[in-house]
């Protein structure tokens, strides 16, 4: 049994027992997460789309801890006039684990 679920403006093709980096969730490490925006269930072979979402179904996740990801440079420069800019970003990401798939 897997599940597509939207998250953080991404959709990811989750099963139970697998581990992935979402974007930051207000959520502490150790506590459990509910997943609402599931997209479509596939259980032994019966889809289930959703229109956007499929409903009562919900991916239920432990948050392992929040993490940041690598650096980022963007760097920014105009030719002949002496400009130029230096700038870094880190995202900001929540590891999970997924528990269980409820349809």
């Amino acid at each position: 049994m897997y599940a597509v679920m939207e998250t953080g403006g991404k959709q990811y093709r989750v099963a139970a027992g697998d581990t992935l980096e979402v974007e930051k969730l207000e959520a502490a490490p150790g506590s459990s997460f509910t997943f609402d925006r599931v997209l479509l269930i596939n259980n032994d072979g019966t889809l289930t789309v959703g229109a956007p979402t499929v409903v009562g179904a919900k991916v239920i996740a432990d948050i392992v801890e929040q993490t940041l990801d690598t650096k980022k440079v963007i760097w920014k420069m105009k030719r002949r006039k002496g400009y130029h800019k230096k700038q870094g970003h880190r995202q900001k990401l929540t590891l999970v684990k997924i528990k269980e798939i409820t349809a």
